[in-house]
């Protein structure tokens, strides 16, 4: 396997894994509706065991998410269909109200800096 493949690899396992912890899921719990054993999944998630195409597709329908943004072949930049929004807005949804406002004001203060950093160069 080469350099390329190997990282490639990599990063398609690292996507699986913060996929199925956004989606609330053990590895226990993939496995069970992959019909695999634990260690399988935990072997996909570590980049040691490759996917096939049926398990990436199957992957994609239980997190939610497409399987280009699991193949790390979705825009890096972020547009309204990108379904990492929908993991973010999952995730928003439990927050308690006073969090999110905290939130919404962090996010303006970041958006306010990178702003202001493009305007210095």
């Amino acid at each position: 396997m080469t350099e390329r493949d190997s990282s490639k690899r990599s990063q398609i396992a690292e996507r699986l894994k913060e996929a199925r912890k956004h989606a609330g899921l053990s590895q226990g719990h993939v496995a069970n509706m992959l019909s695999l054993h634990r260690p399988s999944v935990s072997e996909i998630e570590a980049g040691n065991r490759r996917v096939s195409a049926d398990e990436l597709a199957r992957l994609s329908e239980i997190y939610d998410v497409s399987v280009a943004w699991l193949l790390c072949e979705a825009p890096d930049t972020i547009d309204a269909q990108d379904p990492r929004l929908e993991l973010a807005a999952r995730e928003l949804s439990k927050l308690k109200p006073d969090d999110l406002e905290r939130l919404l004001k962090l996010l303006a203060a970041m958006r306010s800096d990178s702003t202001t950093d493009r305007g210095d160069r």
